[in-house]
């Protein structure tokens, strides 16, 4: 690849445990270009979570290690934002003030790059939470809002510090369904309109074929890798009800299902095809548990 924005290269990761190391990733190695949308999906302890937090600079790789355009990240940074499926809002502030104080951190240091007044720190706060569609409740607590206006003001928290890559942990994973489209449908339209690059954890098959330009397939744990990487060839703005019946998107999903649920099946379960319904391009496929032996 030209021109790469983020390298995660050849990390490792190992935790310490009475009973030896524990290794949780092995030799994994991403690159990616400026604006790419990339899913990270695998079943739970794939280490999807340790990449993420080392590209955050949270944890330290083992082996191996991040560099964003030319730098080493061995630290947190505002230049890398995470938005956790916890909104982890302040409850005692409103949505205005929380987006505050992330502004103020990366832009009201005198000794900051990037400086802005107090007049174009109140423009931006209010930019970041329209961005969300959330300026019409700039300044209620999170007790006073949903679930999904508290991840809105999340996001528009992370927006705010103008990160080069945003980190999404699971991010609707905590929402209902009308709400997590809703939110999909809006983190579409404002990757079109910054093109942050992002990396997004996520458990949701249909989710990362909708939203990514790649989608990352770890393999299970202990000593997690990357298995597979399916490129997600479909033209953008994408429009969930038009993909419902498009042959290429239920190619992909399928793609994915087989990975998770065929070359890294649990033990435990299966995946059963069911025959197309009229208005489906393609056999869907369910995972059903099946009896110990």
């Amino acid at each position: 690849m030209k021109n790469i924005h983020l390298n995660i290269d050849h990390i490792s990761m190992e935790f310490p445990t009475p009973d030896g190391p524990y290794v949780a990733l092995r030799d994994v190695d991403l690159k990616m270009a400026q604006g790419e949308f990339v899913s990270l999906i695998g079943h739970s302890g794939c280490g999807k979570s340790t990449v993420l937090n080392v590209v955050a600079g949270l944890y330290q790789a083992t082996r191996g290690g991040v560099v964003l355009d030319n730098k080493e990240v061995d630290e947190p940074g505002p230049e890398r934002a995470v938005v956790f499926q916890n909104h982890s809002l302040l409850p005692w502030l409103t949505a205005y003030e929380n987006v505050e104080l992330a502004v103020k951190q990366v832009f009201g240091r005198a000794r900051s790059s990037k400086t802005k007044n107090k007049a174009e720190m109140k423009e931006w706060i209010e930019y970041n939470l329209h961005l969300v569609h959330m300026d019409h409740a700039m300044h209620k607590r999170p007790d006073e809002i949903s679930g999904g206006m508290k991840q809105r003001v999340g996001i528009a928290r992370a927006l705010a510090m103008e990160p080069k890559v945003l980190l999404m942990d699971e991010p609707f994973g905590a929402l209902d369904a009308l709400t997590r489209a809703h939110m999909q449908e809006s983190l579409m339209e404002i990757h079109a309109d910054l093109g942050n690059t992002v990396i997004m954890i996520t458990h949701d098959v249909d989710e990362a074929v909708l939203l990514s330009d790649r989608i990352v397939m770890m393999t299970n744990g202990p000593a997690a890798t990357i298995g597979e990487i399916l490129k997600i060839d479909l033209p953008r703005p994408r429009d969930r009800v038009e993909l419902s019946d498009n042959a290429n998107y239920n190619h992909y999903r399928h793609e994915v299902l087989q990975f998770l649920y065929e070359r890294q099946r649990r033990p435990g379960e299966e995946v059963v095809a069911e025959e197309a319904s009229d208005d489906e391009a393609a056999p869907s496929l369910k995972v059903v548990k099946t009896e110990a032996a």
